[in-house]
């Protein structure tokens, strides 16, 4: 499929206008509700002053009004820019200003929370508040008005845009320094919405939970996977993983997706019997599935299809391993999504050999376009296609992950590690994935994160940072240390375990490595 990123659910909406496009809480949305509160906003933010490529950026919980806005903004010509609800006012800020966003879509209170904010981003010209009243005034010269307003203000004339335009800037997690916003065109993300689509087989009968925040691409690819197809979506902001359990039962969710951290928690978790009956499918990205979790997930719903994938917010998605695969090969990320490739490659760009460690690239039309105002990470990034032959007159560009992968002889690729989260020890390289892995299966853990610190005499130790599994009443350092030491080479072994009731996520749900390396970067004195 092609086209622009809102017609996705207005497409849908002409073929069935009464089918439930949204749930939240106990009220639904029909795809022609949708489609008018999209339309209807659209125009609003254009009779407002939105202009061509404009960002609006969208500080807002889950809820009805923040999937119109996002696709509100691209209907409009307009750029939307999600910004995770966790973030607080500093974060927001940032986010305002590096992108230059124009418009400000959010609540009552979260104004409150960043009016100072606001008054420090000159771009900002128009804030739009959800609910019956635009709030207090910010500034003197902004556009503040209340979202029933926004509805009503007539039919302006949107801008045109094509599907190579600009259609959202989705800011990383920061994990090294300030968040960093990944450009992705309307045939990215429609291209994307196709793929994955396709492999899980989504049809209009689906119900998928919205877990994870619109600002990661993984939790905004519940959407157009779903309003391509026709399907519905539930909007969840869960405090407890019980809560999305409960809510996988009383919407009778057929697809669920989550990360690595979530999974876990939810793989110790009571599921109902007969919840498989109509969970279809789960999915996860973000970070390896533990092999302890897979297990326990399959046990508790043995008819649901568990489908294991990569991906990048650079690209969206990378890979995916189909789970017939799964008991020949549980630790492989499979093969190439549709319409992708994958390569791996030596430093050189040159074709590794089957099982040869190399650098994971990908190519194709999911490939973002950059960087926003990053032209140095944009280029160490997006660069051309490995061993381009010439014969084109313009230069394809691929993303070039970061991260270390192999393929066996059968095509299968497995996940090696990060080049930078890679842990130099005694000579020797350690993935974290692969210790974590061993620890997990000790069952001594309820999380546990690999990371380096310095070290006076290896260079750099392993420290295991962990929490104990629920109900233990200590934790167990010693047995955890003679599990590993049975299942690893000695100078993969963790050098010190430091145990913490609750590990830190960042705002999109995954492990904060950075927190946790900083906070134990001095436990073995440093390098001599």
């Amino acid at each position: 499929m092609t086209g622009l990123l809102p017609d996705l659910p207005l497409r849908s909406a002409g073929i069935a206008p009464e089918w439930i496009a949204l749930r939240h809480r106990d009220a639904a949305l029909t795809y022609s509700e949708l489609a008018s509160a999209i339309e209807a906003a659209a125009h609003g933010l254009c009779a407002a002053g939105l202009r061509k490529q404009d960002r609006v950026a969208i500080y807002l919980n889950k809820r009805f009004e923040t999937v119109v806005a996002c696709f509100a903004a691209g209907l409009a010509g307009g750029v939307f820019v999600p910004v995770n609800p966790l973030l607080k006012g500093a974060q927001v800020g940032h986010i305002l200003r590096d992108s230059a966003a124009a418009v400000l879509i959010t609540s009552v209170d979260r104004l409150a929370d960043v009016a100072d904010e606001i008054a420090a981003s000159p771009a900002v010209r128009i804030v739009v508040v959800v609910g019956d009243e635009p709030g207090v005034p910010v500034r003197a010269d902004l556009a503040q008005l209340a979202w029933p307003e926004l509805l009503a203000s007539g039919s302006c004339a949107v801008h045109r845009v094509i599907d190579i335009d600009v259609a959202a800037i989705l800011y990383t997690s920061g994990s090294t320094g300030r968040p960093k916003g990944v450009v992705l065109s309307h045939r990215n993300m429609v291209s994307g919405a196709t793929s994955v689509a396709e492999y899980l087989g989504n049809t209009a009968d689906d119900r998928l939970l919205a877990v994870l925040p619109f600002s990661f691409d993984y939790g905004f690819s519940q959407l157009t996977t779903a309003f391509l197809v026709g399907a519905s979506v539930s909007l969840i902001d869960h405090l407890f993983a019980k809560d999305v359990i409960a809510a996988v039962r009383k919407d009778r969710i057929t697809g669920l997706a989550a990360v690595p951290p979530l999974w876990i928690q939810l793989a110790d978790l009571q599921w109902p019997p007969g919840i498989d009956d109509h969970l279809r499918y789960i999915t996860n990205s973000g970070g390896r599935m533990p092999r302890a979790t897979l297990d326990k997930l399959r046990a508790a719903l043995p008819r649901t299809r568990p489908f294991l994938m990569y991906g990048l917010t650079e690209a969206f998605r990378g890979t995916y391993l189909p789970p017939e695969e799964i008991d020949r090969r549980p630790d492989s990320m499979g093969k190439a999504i549709p319409n992708a490739e994958i390569m791996v490659v030596r430093p050189d760009g040159t074709p590794c050999d089957p099982d040869e460690p190399g650098e994971l690239v990908q190519r194709g039309a999911l490939v973002g376009l950059g960087y926003w105002n990053d032209l140095a990470k944009t280029a160490e990034r997006f660069r051309p296609v490995p061993a381009q032959r010439g014969e084109l007159p313009l230069t394809e560009m691929a993303v070039w992950s970061g991260d270390t992968v192999r393929r066996d002889a059968e095509g299968f690729l497995y996940f090696v590690g990060r080049r930078d989260e890679m842990i130099k020890t005694s000579g020797y390289r350690v993935s974290p994935t692969e210790v974590e892995e061993i620890v997990y299966a000790s069952g001594l853990v309820g999380d546990a994160v690999a990371v380096a610190a310095p070290h006076p005499a290896l260079g750099e130790g392993i420290v295991l940072i962990a929490s104990p599994p629920d109900g233990a009443a200590t934790a167990d350092s010693e047995g955890l240390l003679v599990h590993c030491r049975a299942r690893m080479p000695t100078y993969m072994v963790p050098h010190r375990v430091e145990w913490l009731s609750e590990l830190p996520r960042n705002p999109n749900g995954k492990f904060d490595r950075p927190a946790l390396a900083l906070r134990v970067r001095d436990c073995f004195g440093g390098p001599a």
